[in-house]
C-alpha cells in the first residue's frame, strides 16, 4: 500500500506533464488545483500558457476540472468560467467529498481521474484518499514564510514521488 502523502509523480510544472502518456494511462478527467499550481496567488485570469495547456488537454481527450480550496468569494468560479472549465470552489481538500463530487459531475471513475496540485497535505493526500492518480508540481512561488516552511516539511514526501518522465 502506498503512503498517503507520497504523490505518484512529481513535475516541475503543469507544462512538463506528458498529456499523451497521461491519456494512455486511461486518465480522461484531470482535477487541478488553482493557486500556485496553474497560476501564482493573486492572478485572477488564466494566462496564455494556461490557456494553451487547456487546449492541449482538450486535444489529448482529457477534461480539465478546477478543484480549489480558495475561500476568496467567486475566485474559482471566475477563473474557471474564463478558462471554460467546470469547477468546485471550497472543495475541502484533503477531504474526499470534493473529489467525489467532481468525478460524479463528470461521470468519471477514480481510475480515470488524476489530480494535479502543488501541496502534499491537500491535493496529494486528498487525491490518494480518493483513489486517483496524484501529480505533484513544484509550487510556482513560495510567497509567505508559512508557505515556505510548509513546503519544507513536504520535502521528504516529494522525494518519494516517481519522476515525471516515468509517467
Amino acid at each position: 500500500m502506498k503512503f498517503p502523502l507520497v504523490p505518484d509523480f512529481y513535475f516541475e510544472s503543469i507544462h512538463a506533464i506528458d498529456l499523451a502518456r497521461l491519456r494512455a494511462r486511461g486518465v480522461r478527467l484531470l482535477l487541478a488545483d488553482l493557486d500556485n499550481t496553474l497560476v501564482p496567488y493573486g492572478v485572477h485570469t488564466p494566462t496564455q500558457p494556461v490557456r494553451a495547456w487547456k487546449q492541449a488537454l482538450d486535444q489529448a481527450g482529457i477534461t480539465l476540472f478546477l478543484l480549489s480550496n480558495s475561500r476568496k468569494p467567486g475566485r474559482a468560479q471566475r477563473f474557471a468560467e474564463a478558462l471554460g472549465v467546470p469547477y468546485e470552489g471550497h472543495a475541502g481538500k484533503p477531504k474526499v467529498g470534493g473529489f467525489q463530487r467532481a468525478m460524479a459531475r463528470m461521470g468519471a471513475a477514480p481510475e480515470e481521474t488524476a489530480i494535479v496540485g502543488d501541496q502534499i497535505f491537500t491535493d496529494i493526500w486528498g487525491g490518494n484518499r480518493a483513489g486517483v492518480l496524484t501529480l505533484l508540481v513544484h509550487p510556482i512561488q513560495f510567497g509567505t514564510v508559512f508557505r515556505g516552511l510548509r513546503y519544507g516539511l513536504e520535502t521528504p514526501f516529494r522525494a518519494g514521488a516517481g519522476k515525471g518522465a516515468g509517467l
